[in-house]
């Protein structure tokens, strides 16, 4: 009896090439080696000893790096590397001795190094006392600019240093949101608002995104003409006035600011300065303090433009408070953006109770 084959039809014996492909495939290899305890254990010894390697490398203290995590010192290692690149030892001029703290902590805010595609290659180490976060908690973050600030800015930030990018030398300012420490929110209900104030800068020529860094200096909005830890008295400048807003003195410094001397103003209105499109929102501001008498330091807070000596205008941060028959005005130079800021998230912070 001659059996035939299913798919063709002809003697089995006649024919083989026919058999289906998989009939005729070779025996499958065998699987590869493994992996077993033993070297699971090896390979996370070794990356433990490069880590370990690496941490002995950065220059912190020696209780420092007992605190780094894993993350934390790859972190640290990528910025000290994206730094070396930019600032390379061998080619850097001598630049004398490097920022201390003392004469950190004479700055106004923190500053700030970025590569030309947005990395973070330098943060000063007085970030602390603006942020509440050490250098290494904030690298925790993410390694880029937009890690650390509000989400909501990202596109505006992208545009600004793009500009700036393209025309090296150019100042752009930016206003956004740092992420801080918990600590840091519970203390002041939020996260910290700050100016970044910076233009790109060519290391070495010819310039070239590896040779070009974004140098800024970030200082935080004043939240309250006493916050110490944001301004001096040299950012800002008192007013004392009658009920009707007319002054009867001024700091000397309002010559800084504004251009005009004390003698100039007293016996001026404060309307007199204001904007005309600023005027019903600085009159509600002295409703609110006239009418508050026991309403402190906070009763008004506004945003206002004021005409300086020289006819152009002026954007002023402007806290009012009543003290008995007068009204006391401290207010604080701004700039466009952190004018705009202000305005955008406190629309209606002058309006009468």
């Amino acid at each position: 009896m001659t059996i035939f084959c299913s798919h063709c039809h002809r003697p089995l014996q006649a024919e083989m090439s026919c058999l289906p492909a998989r009939a005729k495939q070779a025996p499958s290899a065998p699987r590869p080696f493994r992996s077993t305890k033993s070297a699971s254990k090896a390979r996370r010894d070794q990356i433990n000893a490069e880590l370990q390697a690496l941490r002995s490398l950065l220059p912190i203290s020696a209780q420092e790096k007992e605190r780094l995590s894993y993350l934390h010192t790859m972190a640290l290692v990528c910025l000290r590397l994206r730094g070396a690149q930019l600032f390379p030892p061998g080619l850097a001029p001598p630049t004398g001795p490097a920022l201390g703290t003392e004469l950190l902590s004479l700055l106004p805010g923190f500053l700030l190094v970025l590569s030309a595609d947005s990395k973070l290659v330098y943060i000063s180490e007085n970030v602390a006392q603006v942020l509440g976060l050490s250098v290494v908690e904030l690298l925790a973050q993410g390694d880029t600019v937009f890690d650390i600030l509000d989400g909501r800015v990202g596109e505006d930030v992208h545009k600004k240093l793009l500009l700036a990018r393209e025309e090296p030398g150019r100042e752009v300012t930016f206003v956004s949101e740092m992420r801080t420490s918990k600590a840091f929110r519970l203390q002041h209900g939020g996260n910290r608002v700050v100016a970044v104030c910076g233009r790109f800068v060519a290391l070495r020529w010819p310039p070239s995104p590896s040779t070009t860094a974004f140098l800024a200096l970030c200082t935080p909005l004043v939240q309250s003409p006493t916050d110490g830890e944001a301004a001096s008295q040299d950012d800002i400048f008192q007013s004392m006035h009658l009920l009707d807003m007319t002054f009867i003195d001024v700091t000397e410094s309002v010559t800084y600011h504004l251009g005009y001397h004390r003698e100039e103003l007293v016996g001026q209105s404060w309307y007199s300065l204001l904007h005309p499109e600023d005027a019903e929102l600085a009159a509600a501001q002295h409703r609110a303090v006239a009418l508050g008498a026991g309403a402190g330091p906070a009763a008004g807070t506004a945003v206002l433009r004021v005409l300086r000596r020289d006819r152009a205008w002026s954007w002023l941060r402007v806290w009012a408070r009543r003290d008995g028959g007068c009204i006391t005005c401290t207010c604080r130079c701004l700039r466009e953006e952190e004018a705009a800021h202000l305005r955008a998230r406190q629309p209606r912070a002058a309006a009468p109770p």
